[in-house]
């Protein structure tokens, strides 16, 4: 379905640079996908209704209710450096 040539054209598009046994297993393996989306493809799915998950799930997370937060002094209290009006909390820098 896919050929080799192809695969290069789409690597070239993405900027990827692939060996020679990259290009035989890529183009193998999007073959195959292509088979398979070809076989669905084929199915008469009219009346199927789409799904993302095979069993139907329910949210379990807490509703989202604001709630009022703690004053400035208390938040202030864990911060590890400060001299009271400008304390704060010191992030490692990501040269570090």
């Amino acid at each position: 379905m896919i050929d080799r040539e192809q695969v290069r054209h789409v690597a070239r598009l993405a900027r990827l640079s692939l060996s020679e046994d990259e290009e035989a297993r890529i183009t193998e393996q999007l073959s195959g996908i292509l088979e398979h989306v070809e076989k669905i493809s084929a199915l008469d799915l009219n009346g199927v209704e789409p799904t993302t998950h095979v069993i139907e799930l329910t949210n379990r997370f807490r509703p989202d209710v604001p709630v009022e937060a703690p004053p400035r002094e208390v938040l202030l209290e864990a911060a590890p450096e400060g001299d009271g009006d400008s304390a704060g909390f010191e992030v490692p820098s990501p040269q570090a």
